[in-house]
């Protein structure tokens, strides 16, 4: 475990949930997952749901994400969402770079460094999103894949602000399919990562907390929070059933 001792339970509602749902949904959640001192919450709603959770995340120790940001403050960008009108929010952590934006929204590695830079000014933390296609993993490229990802989305990032940064390695195969990578293979992976922000950070990179994201449920997340590397998940589909998410921020500490 690194030097941020609590892992982190990252819930990624992705295009799900009107603003009146997200709040009855999290009417029921916070009680059953509100008693864990070890472990940290949050939940990314959509934005137009943003305002409506805030209240109740408040005095709650579940925090508040968002799902994505622009790099600018303001200006004429018909659309997007600053990183000053989520901190105005309340919002703490803001996914930068996931695979759907990539595949979807021609999101590039530049993108996702100016949005990482825009987060951090901000004193919002940024959770970097990186994972190879299925085609790169088969080829053996998968390493180089997210190590190139990774490099170039925290290029220019100083050392000072390392320990607000976490990484998500979502393989862009495992994401919504059920498909979801083995312990093994998340492990691997996050030890190169380690290594690559080691290299760069020095002691720093030692504060990163690195996710593992892909088709997480109630019946894998034991095996993923007990495998060597893995400081917490990055939770789709399965963030919005009940039961199945409280399970997951439920998981086995391991010992």
């Amino acid at each position: 475990m690194t030097v941020e001792a609590r892992p982190l339970v990252l819930g990624n509602w992705k295009m799900n949930l009107t603003a009146r749902e997200a709040v009855a949904y999290l009417r029921d959640l916070l009680p059953r997952v509100s008693g864990y001192a070890d472990r940290e919450v949050a939940v990314a709603p959509p934005f137009t749901a943003l305002p409506a959770v805030a209240p109740l995340l408040k005095e709650s120790p579940v925090g508040l994400a968002a799902q994505d940001l622009f790099w600018e403050s303001e200006g004429a960008y018909t659309g997007e969402i600053s990183p000053l009108m989520l901190q105005d929010l309340g919002v703490t952590y803001v996914l930068v770079g996931h695979s759907e934006r990539r595949r979807h929204l021609g999101e590039t590695d530049r993108m996702v460094n100016q949005k990482v830079l825009a987060a951090l000014r901000s004193g919002l933390r940024p959770v970097v999103c990186v994972g190879e296609q299925e085609a790169a993993r088969a080829s053996g490229r998968a390493r180089s894949v997210v190590r190139s990802q990774l490099l170039r989305a925290l290029s220019e990032v100083p050392r000072g602000e390392a320990s607000s940064l976490a990484i998500a390695y979502e393989p862009v195969w495992a994401i919504g399919t059920g498909r979801a990578a083995t312990p093994a293979d998340v492990s691997e992976m996050h030890a190169c990562i380690r290594s690559e922000l080691q290299r760069v950070y020095g002691e720093a990179g030692g504060a990163v907390r690195i996710l593992y994201g892909g088709s997480v449920s109630g019946g894998n997340i034991d095996a993923f929070m007990e495998s060597p590397g893995v400081e917490g998940v990055l939770v789709g589909g399965a963030s919005i059933r009940l039961d199945d998410f409280a399970r997951i921020v439920g998981f086995r500490r391991p010992a």
